[in-house]
């Protein structure tokens, strides 16, 4: 009989919570489209998770308290959040403004959180996986997306004690461009220089191909360092 006030409660406040073993992952879903929304909670269903799903990054800051800072990672209803799946472009608040909230705070800055979008744009792409993102899933979202969330939730068990939240993430940029193996411009005009002519670079040199989400060299580096998750 108090389960069913429980599970009543929880349709007044119009959180979609799956009826799961406790014992599953329990993933906060974020995306103000339904088609997409149910689309994301099958696939996660199908993973062997537990999903709430919301409409609005405002109903996701509701469910997990930070309206008033909470003193764990858990939602008003008691379920541990062990990962959050956001879509990136939302009315009100985006996915990106989701994401600062999150790391932000001291109580779920750990949790994972993966963004989602229909736009394969690298400049956002970079932007969140600096702000601390897990990873950027372009839309279609696949099943071997989805299965690669349980990897990133074992990383933060073993490594999320010696993390500041989102600012080791900030650092990859700065790390990839130490790193990368790419001579810039500069250096290879540098070997030339005493010659009284040199031709420029010719236009049909520059890369031609169409970015993707790997294009990212944030990315890139996160999944070197993971182990090759991809």
């Amino acid at each position: 009989m108090e389960r069913n006030v429980f599970v009543s409660r929880r349709r007044i406040d119009g959180f979609d919570v799956s009826p799961s073993d406790s014992a599953e992952a329990h993933v906060l879903a974020v995306d103000d489209s339904l088609v997409d929304r149910k689309f994301i909670e099958k696939l996660l269903k199908i993973s062997s998770f537990k999903v709430t799903a919301v409409d609005s990054g405002r109903r996701a800051l509701q469910f997990l308290g930070l309206d008033e800072e909470t003193s764990s990672s858990v939602g008003f209803d008691g379920l541990k959040v062990d990962l959050i799946i956001t879509d990136y472009c939302m009315p009100g608040m985006t996915g990106y403004e989701l994401l600062k909230k999150i790391k932000e705070s001291s109580n779920f800055r750990e949790i994972p959180v993966v963004i989602m979008s229909s736009e394969n744009v690298i400049a956002r792409i970079d932007r969140c996986l600096e702000e601390g993102a897990e990873d950027f899933f372009v839309k279609p979202v696949k099943l071997s997306d989805v299965k690669r969330l349980k990897d990133y939730m074992m990383r933060e068990v073993r490594f999320g004690s010696t993390n500041s939240g989102g600012t080791n993430k900030r650092k990859l940029q700065e790390s990839c461009d130490l790193t990368s193996s790419e001579p810039s411009i500069s250096s290879l005009s540098s070997s030339s220089s005493d010659s009284p002519s040199r031709s420029p670079i010719s236009p049909s040199s520059a890369p031609s191909s169409i970015p993707t989400p790997l294009d990212s060299p944030v990315r890139r580096l996160k999944m070197t360092n993971a182990g090759g998750l991809i």
